[in-house]
């Protein structure tokens, strides 16, 4: 059964007449109370992933409809409110009386799964309220009331949780917060299950056992694979391993499927049986080697069938299908640039109304175009992730998003989804949310497709949270070391090619223009929020990166979400006109800045490390590279765009560049 559970609850009216006296009350803690909190481990030692709650009901496969657990955030700024509710309609108690509660990391495996580090470490405080989900839709103050069945105060050596000390009184005036220890502790805080449920201790785990080792002692079963990835047309073995001998066959099977991934993607048995006097079990899952481009897939292996008196100690396992019918795009990666096959898709005359318009004329003719009302959408940051997927997607592999600053491919599977971002990708603001002043809001959190938008204006600043032309890919530890540094602070890591530096230039650049209230400006300004750095160190990513097809192409994808474009992508000499040496000029869309005679070719990065690329060679061309005293050093002929290695020192040449009965000249500088 799929675990259902809000976070967050509805406002309730606080002046609640009680109508029951705390005697009453005292009375339920005792052992006749019919569903007790009876164990909370709310801090686990490293990532912190293995926190879980669990229910003790006074009769063995007791229904739990109708009752809600809910946790309340006792710090100063939680001001007592709840922060998470788990709706137990559907679920029952074990043959010991027990519901655990928890992630799939936690073993014995929980009847209930809740996502990796959502328990709060405290002080705060769980409790069961006979009532419904909706009674939670926000947060709520913590109260008491007839509903109230059991409630657990926690902490880990933290000061405060006063509030909720005071408030939970009424139901048990001598109730306490109860303490499991430092954080990183290996404890957990369980109820007195040998003293009738009178009292707690503080003592190591006991998930899915009565905590004074009565009852029923579970038989665990452990399944294990060698691997957590294979490839179409590889067979691997999962091996099933009981803790103790089972006395009679144990029958049990198996699902694996999850999303796309079915019963046509693989073969083997699924119907596993441990015999008798046995304490393991083996299958063979072979992977269909198909020619479909289904992308990789993640199968999610899962138990069931279980008898009453077996646990299993894992579950759920995620294990990874890589399909080998990737596709290849003709177009190369940002470290390996091609030019001219991904045209731009602009509607006809898209950009026809700036010409003739120079310095904030033509600021303001741009930003009519891309911020116009209307016509301009806006998407969700839970849409972004569809988005990169198709525009970063990497052209060597369509299952795999292209990393900006790391400039490697990455599986799209391997979006992060936790609080652990290694080895994972997530969403980059090349523009740092805290130096733009745009943050999310709660409907940020629901990834609604490209066909539901909300309109925007140039004065919205608030959806430059999810305005993909300024968003990309990006290494998980790379994003947190990046930070919100400014560029010419940040210039990526050591190593790379820095073939995403024009990218990410023209990405901020274009915040400018698209929203009022965002300046890109030279240093390092701190404390001024709308302001961003270094002009002068993007401005010079810009020149010696021109835009790519990878560019081109994700600018189109990026289009047909939000119906806009980045006119730097389209018109890279944009720049120029805005910020660069054109500043005043009327802007002329068929004049080039680099043109010298009409013979059109750029060459860059300048300076360089002794790689150049060559761009707009139309016709057969010769290149001459002279020293500053006049000595040809090496020619070449290029018939069309290319990459040469020059193998110079360092220091500053002269290139001539000679085609179609014209010559120019451009000064070199090698590093």
């Amino acid at each position: 059964m799929l675990s259902h559970f809000r976070i967050f609850g509805k406002n309730r009216n606080m002046n609640r007449i009680i109508t029951f006296l705390i005697i009453v009350f005292v009375t339920q803690l005792g052992f006749g109370q019919i569903l007790r909190i009876n164990e909370l481990d709310c801090d686990t030692p490293g990532t912190d992933d293995k926190e879980f709650v669990e229910l003790k009901s006074q009769t063995p496969n007791f229904p739990l409809d109708g009752y809600v657990v809910v946790f309340f955030n006792g710090s100063t700024s939680g001001g007592n409110m709840s922060y998470l509710a788990l709706d137990l309609d559907g679920y029952e108690t074990d043959i010991n009386g027990l519901l655990l509660i928890g992630s799939t990391t936690v073993s014995p495996f929980p009847q209930y799964i809740i996502p990796q580090n959502v328990i709060q470490n405290g002080a705060d405080a769980v409790a069961i309220y006979q009532a419904d989900e909706i009674d939670f839709e926000e947060p709520v103050l913590a109260y008491v009331d007839e509903t109230l069945i059991d409630v657990m105060l926690y902490q880990t050596n933290d000061s405060d949780g006063q509030g909720l000390l005071t408030i939970f009184s009424e139901f048990d005036p001598t109730i306490t917060i109860l303490n499991e220890g430092a954080g990183n502790n290996t404890n957990s805080i369980q109820l007195d299950n040998g003293n009738n449920d009178m009292g707690y201790l503080v003592q190591a785990p006991t998930p899915r056992r009565l905590n004074d080792g009565s009852g029923v002692v579970l038989n665990g079963i452990l399944m294990t694979l060698s691997q957590t990835m294979y490839n179409e047309g590889e067979s691997f073995d999962i091996v099933f391993t009981s803790e103790q001998n089972v006395t009679e066959d144990l029958n049990f099977t198996l699902n694996l499927n999850n999303g796309t991934f079915d019963a046509s993607d693989f073969t083997g048995n699924t119907s596993i049986t441990i015999p008798n006097g046995s304490n393991t079990a083996t299958t063979t899952i072979t992977l269909v080697d198909d020619t479909l481009d289904e992308g990789d897939e993640e199968m999610v292996i899962r138990v069931t069938g279980l008898p009453p008196t077996f646990s299993a100690l894992n579950n759920n396992l995620r294990i990874r299908a890589v399909d080998n019918d990737f596709t290849v795009a003709s177009f190369g990666t940002p470290i390996n640039p091609t030019y001219g096959i991904v045209e731009s898709t602009q509607p006809d005359g898209y950009y026809d109304s700036l010409e003739g318009f120079a310095d904030n004329a033509l600021r303001q003719g741009i930003q009519s175009i891309i911020a116009e009302e209307g016509v301009v959408r806006a998407q969700t940051y839970a849409d972004i992730v569809d988005i990169l997927k198709e525009a970063d997607q990497n052209p060597e592999n369509s299952n795999q998003v292209w990393l900006v600053y790391k400039e490697i491919g990455r599986a799209k599977l391997d979006y992060q989804t936790t609080s652990s971002n290694i080895g994972k990708w997530n969403r980059e603001h090349t523009y740092p949310r805290s130096r733009g002043g745009f943050n999310n809001i709660e409907a940020d959190d629901i990834a609604d497709g490209r066909d539901i938008f909300w309109n925007t204006t140039a004065d919205s600043l608030r959806h430059g949270n999810s305005d993909a032309h300024a968003l990309r890919a990006v290494d998980g530890p790379e994003n947190s070391s990046r930070g919100n540094q400014h560029y010419g602070q940040y210039n990526g890591p050591m190593g790379t090619l820095g073939g995403f530096k024009g990218d990410v230039a023209r990405s901020v650049l274009y915040m400018e223009l698209r929203y009022n209230g965002l300046q890109v400006v030279n240093g390092f300004p701190e404390g001024t929020v709308g302001q961003l750095g270094d002009l002068a160190t993007l401005l010079d990513w810009h020149r010696n990166d021109p835009p790519d097809d990878f560019e081109m192409n994700r600018n189109n994808v990026v289009y047909t979400w939000q119906f806009n474009r980045n006119p730097l992508i389209d018109h890279p000499d944009l720049v120029e006109y805005i910020w660069g040496t054109n500043v005043g000029d009327p802007w002329n869309p068929n004049l080039n800045v680099d043109e010298v005679n009409d013979l059109a070719v750029k060459i860059f990065p300048n300076p360089s490390n002794g790689t150049i690329n060559f761009l707009g060679i139309r016709n057969n061309t010769f290149v001459d590279i002279f020293s500053t005293d006049g000595r040809k050093l090496s020619s070449f002929n290029l018939e069309g765009d290319r990459s040469i290695d020059l193998n110079l020192k360092s220091g500053l040449y002269l290139m001539q560049i000679s085609s179609e009965g014209k010559i120019i000249s451009k000064k070199l500088i090698i590093n």
